[in-house]
């Protein structure tokens, strides 16, 4: 592994110890601070539109001046809206340090541009996943100890505790080094890559997929309190199970086909969803989170399969393009939750396996009809930046 991942991977690692502390607790922070299920749908949803919006604009940029400075960037603002959620003493604060850390997920085009280039021999999808489960080896940390945490001084003390941790972390990021940016030659007579019908299909498949995935996670930590009385220490532990989870499932279906991991991927979260619909003993809901992580697998699999689907020049542009499509689910999917939470909080999950059943069958019978080699063609003159 070069230089630059196993500074990124260290990076990764400690942002998934101080991201994973808060953000299994954040939908029950904001119950804490006073709004309502449907409240809490529709403030995580308005995140999801700060997500969205950035990653197609950042995706751009990291082709044209590079990915290191939109990567540096996106640490920095993220260690700020830490601090803020953190010495926030109203919900309206709270929101305003929330819409800017989730205005940090622009890092994802960015990010899997730099893996993607500096991966060396390893495949796209092996690069992907064995760099991500270093946040996620983070993700394992996190959890309990902030659970650990909101058990014996509150859950404000787990944003505290989060902001002084990313403060190593962007130490980490400051040390990548730059890359080149790849250009295309306009002189080929034919532009490869371009957004054609296939890549749009393969993106509206992927938002179904997306969505149906996404849709039973938002409220779950407050279902599981409410509704089947666990604790802090309990939903943290869990909290670290799913991290746990997806470590496993990165380094063991990194090496397989992208298509069957998604599909991996998304079984595990119809299994998630089926577990969690009835009530069970706790040892149940551990397994149930161990496979939570399917959801992540599955985006990074997406990411490979699209990859394949444009030229190196537009890599940025079209993973931002990717992550943005992913981001509007995380708009649409919380209010839905928070609805279908007040009417009946499994209706959540009984809908969840359905669409999540239909999409498996949607994807595998559609993504071989789109899915097909880019053919051959010049990459241009790199210049470093």
């Amino acid at each position: 592994m070069s230089r630059d991942l196993i500074f990124l991977a260290l990076a990764l690692f400690s942002w998934g110890v101080g991201e994973s502390m808060f953000f299994i607790f954040q939908p029950l922070y904001l119950e804490q601070m006073g709004a309502s299920p449907i409240g809490i749908g529709t403030i995580l949803g308005a995140m999801g539109i700060a997500m969205a919006v950035a990653h197609i604009p950042a995706g751009h940029l990291a082709d044209r001046i590079g990915r290191r400075p939109l990567i540096r960037a996106a640490w920095l603002i993220g260690m700020v809206a830490c601090w803020l959620m953190a010495l926030a003493r109203s919900l309206p604060i709270l929101i305003v340090g929330m819409l800017f850390y989730n205005l940090t997920a622009f890092v994802s085009s960015p990010m899997s541009s730099y893996i993607t280039t500096a991966r060396g021999r390893l495949s796209i999808a092996r690069a992907l996943t064995f760099i991500s489960s270093f946040y996620n080896a983070g993700a394992i940390i996190g959890p309990w100890v902030g659970g650990q945490i909101a058990g014996q001084f509150g859950l404000r003390n787990i944003y505290l505790t989060s902001a002084s941790i990313f403060i190593l972390s962007t130490c980490f990021i400051l040390l990548l080094k730059r890359q080149p940016i790849d250009q295309f030659d306009h002189t080929e007579q034919t532009i490869p890559g371009r957004f054609d019908r296939k890549l749009i299909l393969f993106l509206g498949i992927m938002f179904f997929a997306m969505f149906a995935m996404y849709l039973p996670q938002p409220l779950t930590p407050n279902y599981l309190q409410t509704v089947r009385g666990l604790d802090f220490a309990q939903i943290g532990q869990l909290g670290s199970i799913a991290g746990l989870g997806l470590v496993i499932m990165n380094v063991s279906l990194g090496s397989l086909k992208p298509r069957l991991g998604l599909f991996i991927g998304q079984l595990a979260v119809l299994v998630f969803s089926v577990l969690l619909w009835q009530d069970h003993p706790y040892i149940v809901f551990c397994l149930a989170y161990f496979l939570m992580g399917g959801f992540r697998v599955a985006r990074l699999f997406i990411t490979a399969m699209v990859r394949g689907l444009v030229h190196q020049s537009r890599m940025g542009l079209v993973f931002g393009i990717t992550e943005t499509v992913a981001g509007i689910t995380v708009i649409l999917s919380p209010p839905l939750a928070g609805w279908l939470y007040s009417i009946n909080p499994s209706s959540i999950y009984i809908t969840s396996s359905i669409l999540i059943s239909l999409t498996i069958l949607a994807s595998w019978y559609f993504l071989p009809k789109v899915l097909s080699p880019l053919p051959p063609t010049s990459p241009g003159n790199p210049t470093e930046t």
